[in-house]
């Protein structure tokens, strides 16, 4: 069986389906060879000229720059340079108007050009690039700007980088079958000798099998002249093709080549075959060995409205409003139109200020007989004659449904990608329907759908990275305070071994669990300040006992506890003393004297009554902590209740002690007369507070002496029971206490009423007042000797 290669030699062909044949209108601009257009005032590139990203901007507005010069810079391969097409200055870098069929703007680099056409000096033109490393040569494409010049714009250097080792067959595009274009037919005429060495020179970088020229039979001066340069030892196949649109594209010429079917949504490399057009093998020719970058191409200027048509060297960036003054042209005064591109794949312009670029390749200026226009679109009469001329073997009624109606799934389920948008379906619509335009449009809404989606998708994985971050530094912040936490006990507990019982964590636990014991066990919760009391004695019991394995030794803070009882009760026998003589001392004493040991007396009961309660509050600490039984939460609670109502109980006391006898000073010494009534009130006042006093100590040592009892013994005590002993101590004490009052008042305001009716001496009611606190002060202390 004969492989593909052998077949190819032996001169068969394949066919593809569908295709057209339009009138081809070439001869008009072939008569003539390419023609200078010369050299305008002003050029304006485009950075993107070409199917890839645009380049780094190399220049600034006011350089000067010369004759191919690089403008920008790529560092992808899919990026090419553009070059300056002259000598010049940078007079703008702005949008402009750019050729596309939207035609919107785009960035541009504006050079005025100064004439003078001036190269830039460092060129290397290589002479011998058989011997030079294909890479190499593959990056001199790059930097030289070439890009596919049949229409397409795709990177020369990517395709055939993509191409090394494993293009079998290499395919030069020659056959140009779209109407009115003559640019490739003129250059391989006037240039055949550069295009074969442009051959021989992506033969050394691909090393194909096989070289095949592909061209129509409608251009016999072109297959000529190659014939003519092509020897039989170069492996170079001129292949000749009947004309048939659009022979010329891709996929189909693999077919009529080949007889292989480029995949869908694939590339012509997948099957061991790369492509190049005729225009590109000329433009690397001259970047390779002339050491020319790409910054002219040949541009076919045709139409029944200019006088010169033909085929010109234009440079890039020249606008097309130059050309049609070069060329004569008159526009058709109801239908102007000028066409860049074929008749069936170009686009109308919107004015005349569009530049040339890398992918231009011809501009038709037809009349209203040449090529009318349709603009009346009627109804689809499912005629199928679209179908019948795909190329692509599509079905183009039902993408014209789904592409008017915007259901763009369907359109892809029908692989609208595949149409190469050639316009035969619409050359052939007897409804004139402008079929590729709804085509395009569809394509362009799902490649923006697709970008969104992958737009949307980008910011969703930064979303979750960025939620990812955030954790994660939420995480290193948290164990990082841990461990500054941690670090900081430590050091802590380095320097004061003993504040662990401080430590506010295992003060609130403890506190706590007291709560839930004291639940559980039915009593009350104690008050924040009890439970505060109970969790530091718990605590401090927990570190004497982690701190000491054994039982500590007691014995010097229990003769202590010892020494301060016998001083308290020392303290209190010479105060019952000092009451005693008070007692048995004559009424009529001097008034400073009693003021005196009335402010002792109160003194000595204050500093005793300080003395026990701190020795009382510190007392059950001592215990406590060199005890290893567990403390029982309600003895605990029910002792600092009683340190803290002595303590209340003693300030009282003071308070009330110091403002009875310093009234009775500032009375002593009247130096002016005194109102009896006044005097009376005084003296009522005084008893009243003397009784207030009396009151206040009675209260003050029958609650101390209950606190004594109850802190006293050794053995357990039930919470409940000392409490209501404590309560029907308290009582009593209150009983007591208003009895007194009671026959003090019943007694004392008879007298008072009984006496003066007559003008009173102010001295001696003032002494009748001191006698009488003396009296109650007396009545007091015999009470209280009682009671002891």
């Amino acid at each position: 069986m004969l492989s593909i290669i052998e077949k190819i030699k032996q001169g068969q062909l394949w066919d593809f389906h569908g295709g057209i044949h339009p009138a081809e209108n070439k001869v008009i601009s072939t008569r003539n060879a390419i023609q200078q257009a010369g050299l305008p005032s002003e050029l304006v590139l485009p950075l993107k000229q070409h199917i890839g990203g645009k380049g780094d901007i190399l220049v600034t507005v006011g350089q000067s720059v010369l004759k191919g010069q690089p403008l920008t810079q790529g560092n992808i391969a899919m990026c090419v340079p553009i070059h300056a097409p002259t000598s010049g200055k940078i007079v703008a870098i702005e949008p402009r108007t750019v050729a596309h069929p939207s035609g919107l703007t785009d960035l541009c680099i504006v050079i005025e050009t100064d004439g003078n056409d001036q190269w830039l000096d460092n060129r290397e033109p290589i002479t011998d690039f058989l011997n030079e490393d294909p890479i190499d040569l593959i990056e001199r494409i790059r930097q030289s700007g070439i890009s596919g010049m049949g229409g397409a714009g795709f990177p020369t250097s990517r395709k055939l980088q993509s191409g090394v080792g494993k293009a079998d067959i290499l395919i030069i595009n020659a056959a140009e079958c779209e109407p009115y274009i003559t640019a490739d037919d003129r250059l391989m005429q006037d240039y055949a000798s550069e295009i074969v060495t442009g051959i021989k020179i992506l033969q050394h970088i691909l090393t194909p099998k096989l070289v095949i020229i592909a061209i129509e039979d409608n251009k016999p001066d072109a297959i000529k002249a190659l014939n003519a340069e092509v020897s039989e030892h170069d492996n170079i196949l001129i292949r000749v093709i009947p004309t048939k649109y659009p022979s010329g594209s891709s996929r189909q010429l693999v077919k009529i080549l080949t007889g292989k079917e480029v995949p869908a949504n694939g590339r012509s490399t997948d099957i061991g075959v790369i492509m190049q057009n005729v225009g590109t093998i000329f433009a690397v020719k001259r970047a390779i060995c002339n050491a020319e970058p790409l910054i002219e191409r040949v541009v076919t200027l045709t139409g029944n409205s200019i006088d010169n048509p033909g085929n010109y060297w234009v440079r890039l960036g020249t606008n097309v409003q130059y050309l049609m003054d070069i060329v004569g042209y008159k526009a058709d005064k109801k239908h102007p139109r000028i066409i860049m591109g074929g008749s069936l794949m170009g686009f109308t312009l919107p004015h005349q200020q569009i530049p040339i670029t890398k992918i231009t390749n011809c501009i038709i200026t037809p009349d209203r007989k040449e090529l009318p226009l349709y603009n009346h679109e009627m109804a689809c009469i499912r005629c199928s004659s679209c179908a019948d001329a795909c190329p692509s073997s599509l079905l183009p009624q039902q993408l014209y449904w789904y592409a008017k109606s915007e259901e763009f799934d369907k359109c892809e389920e029908y692989n609208l990608s595949d149409c190469i948008e050639c316009g035969a379906c619409a050359y052939v619509c007897p409804s004139e329907i402008p079929l590729v335009q709804y085509y395009r449009q569809a394509k362009s809404e799902i490649y923006a759908r697709k970008q969104d989606a992958l737009s949307a998708d980008r910011a969703k994985v930064r979303f979750e990275e960025k939620n990812a971050r955030m954790e994660r530094d939420k995480l290193e912040r948290e164990n990082k305070f841990k461990l500054a936490a941690e670090n900081r006990r430590k050091e802590m507990k380095a320097e004061k071994p003993d504040s662990s019982g401080n430590d506010a964590i295992a003060a609130a636990i403890a506190r706590v669990k007291a709560q839930k014991a004291a639940a559980e066990s039915g009593v009350a919760a104690p008050k924040p300040a009890v439970a505060a009391a109970i969790a530091r004695a718990k605590a401090k019991q927990a570190e004497a006992a982690k701190a000491n394995s054994d039982e500590p030794d007691n014995s010097e803070m229990m003769k202590l506890r010892e020494e301060r009882k016998q001083q308290a009760r020392e303290r209190k026998a010479k105060l019952a003393t000092e009451n005693q003589e008070s007692q048995d001392a004559p009424e009529t004493s001097g008034k400073k004297d009693a003021v005196a040991a009335a402010i002792a007396r109160a003194k000595a009961r204050k500093a005793a009554q300080t003395e026990e309660t701190t020795e009382t509050s510190t007392e059950p600490n001592i215990e406590t902590q060199g005890s290893e039984e567990k403390v029982d939460p309600k003895k605990a609670a029910v002792a600092a209740a009683i340190a803290r109502a002595k303590a209340r109980k003693a300030t009282q006391a003071e308070e009330t002690t110091e403002a009875s006898t310093e009234p009775d000073i500032e009375i002593q010494e009247p130096e002016e007369k005194v109102d009896p009534k006044k005097a009376a009130v005084a003296a009522a006042i005084a008893r009243a507070k003397a009784r207030k006093v009396a009151q206040a100590e009675e209260t003050t040592e029958a609650s101390t002496e209950a606190d004594i009892k109850i802190q006293e013994p050794e053995e357990q005590v039930d919470p409940k029971k000392a409490a209501v002993a404590a309560a029907i101590a308290r009582a009593k004490a209150r009983k007591a206490a208003q009895a007194e009052e009671t026959t003090e008042a019943s007694t004392e305001p008879n007298v008072e009423i009984q006496e003066p009716q007559e003008k009173v001496d102010p001295k001696k009611a003032a002494v009748a007042a001191a006698i009488a606190r003396a009296k109650a002060r007396k009545a007091a202390q015999e009470n209280n000797n009682k009671e002891e």
